[in-house]
């Protein structure tokens, strides 16, 4: 499953610099399909969202900082665990139970977002 940021996030900002895939956003910040991927022009993420790469995206949170579901693989294929998770010092990056899916969709996702 992917993981999300719960509203106790300090904003401390320690888990966006940690993502492989630039999931993860500042609260009130648009993101990017192309951010810190190889994607560009006009993609369909594998949950079936169809998007221009480089257009801005509407902020998942406007509060706290986020994850977009789109982008994250629990770092499967960079690291044996989410690193979001590992640097939290308040423990808010959590399993999204809304977003579960299979070691192979997040290998899956990882291949579609790092395309060579």
């Amino acid at each position: 499953m992917a993981i999300k940021i719960t509203d106790e996030c300090i904003n401390c900002g320690a888990c966006e610099a940690e993502c492989p895939n630039n999931a993860i956003y500042e609260g009130g910040m648009e993101w990017r399909f192309a951010d810190g991927t190889s994607l560009s022009g006009s993609v369909v993420a594998p949950s079936g969202t169809q998007a221009d790469a480089d257009a801005p995206q509407v902020p998942v949170s406007f509060d706290v900082y986020y994850i977009v579901t789109d982008k994250c693989t629990e770092c499967v294929g960079f690291h044996e665990t989410p690193q979001c998770a590992e640097v939290c010092p308040v423990d808010c990056c959590v399993p999204d139970e809304d977003h579960v899916e299979s070691k192979e969709s997040l290998e899956g996702k990882k291949s579609f977002l790092h395309q060579d």
